[in-house]
């Protein structure tokens, strides 16, 4: 199993779809997997543009990252699906845990991300969301066009500022949200998850968690092989699901986990019809304790877990290995290779043998 940390699973959400004003040349519908001109009986898909802001004040791991991961994605024929474009109209100071290390004069003025089909908006030096007028004004306008806006980190401050996550549930980094949820009341500011997918507007928590996001982007886009074609290229795990927790609560080591053994055990042991109280006999707790103690510890149930765990382990057999999927379903405790697939699509959105081929032809 990849050693991604703990989590639990998260809905996944299908794409949704824009559609652009109309020209004297054809019909400009765009889509979160590109957009598609038609001219006559003529069709020809182009590539989804990502326009990454640079405002005032930007951090320059959220901006490179977010660069990295969609430029990095590859489809199984191996051409790229996204055109990647750094936007802002000033050269910006570019930070690191608040510290401006360089400048940056971006190749695109701040307009060009209106022309984008999803905008990436990272993180953000304390305060500088006061300062980015323009750049609140440009997200305005191209939420009222239905194009797509992911944050990363403090960068939902500027979408905070706004006005574009009134009355929905958003996330940021943990140490900046209770900062947040003061500033913007309008806001549920939820500090203890990766990240929020509302469709439109998607929110990161910090650093490492707009990774995640952004490969979760590649996957509603794309299918989750792709993602993890990305994700192999980046050197980085699978992706993390978004209600995993930001902060794990691990003991030192002078003070011994109960639950360290039950977790390896359950890995050995997921080809087995686990049940909820066989796990917490092994653990020697009661359900109830078993279930605080793995929320504490994973921020999942159980059960939950035990379904990550195996959904996992059979993307990890389906990559490496050319076993049937029946005998992967077995291998991974699903019983069936029905179980597997419907277990399998609903997490993932795709079929195993349809994964593992995409996966391979990466």
């Amino acid at each position: 199993m990849t050693g991604d940390g703990d989590g639990r699973p998260f809905a996944d959400r299908r794409p949704t779809t824009r559609t652009a004003t109309g020209t004297a040349t054809g019909t400009r519908t765009a889509t979160a997997t590109g957009t598609r001109t038609t001219t006559g009986n003529r069709s020809a898909l182009r590539r989804h543009t990502v326009s990454v802001l640079a405002p005032k004040g930007v951090v320059g791991f959220d901006l490179t990252m977010a660069c990295q991961a969609f430029a990095i994605a590859r489809l199984p024929d191996g051409s790229s699906p996204y055109e990647v474009r750094v936007c802002g109209d000033d050269t910006v100071a570019v930070t690191a845990a608040g510290v401006r290390c360089f400048e940056l004069t971006p190749p695109h003025p701040l307009q060009a991300a209106l022309t984008a089909d999803t905008i990436v908006v990272p993180g953000l030096e304390a305060g500088a969301h006061a300062r980015n007028e323009e750049v609140c004004a440009v997200l305005r306008t191209a939420a009222a066009r239905g194009i797509r806006i992911a944050s990363i980190c403090t960068g939902a401050f500027l979408l905070a500022e706004a006005g574009l996550l009134d009355g929905s549930t958003s996330t940021t980094h943990w140490r900046a949200a209770e900062r947040l949820a003061r500033e913007y009341p309008e806001v549920t500011v939820d500090p203890g998850i990766l990240f929020v997918d509302n469709g439109q507007m998607l929110t990161s928590a910090g650093v490492a968690a707009g990774l995640d996001l952004c490969l979760h982007i590649i996957s509603r886009d794309h299918g989750a092989a792709v993602a993890a074609g990305a994700a192999r290229a980046l050197v980085v795990p699978q992706r993390r699901d978004g209600g995993m927790a930001q902060v794990l609560h691990h003991p030192g080591a002078e003070q011994p986990d109960p639950l360290h053994t039950t977790l390896d055990w359950l890995q050995r042991n997921l080809h087995r019809p686990l049940t909820l109280t066989a796990i917490a006999r092994r653990a020697g707790m009661s359900v109830r304790h078993l279930h605080r103690r793995f929320k504490a510890r994973t921020g999942a149930t159980p059960l939950q877990w035990l379904l990550w765990a195996r959904i996992e382990r059979a993307r990890q057999l389906l990559e490496t290995t050319d076993l049937p999927v029946e005998n992967i379903a077995g291998i991974c405790g699903f019983g069936s290779a029905v179980s597997l697939r419907t277990h399998f699509r609903q997490r993932l959105d795709t079929s195993p043998t349809a994964y593992r081929k995409a996966f391979r032809a990466d």
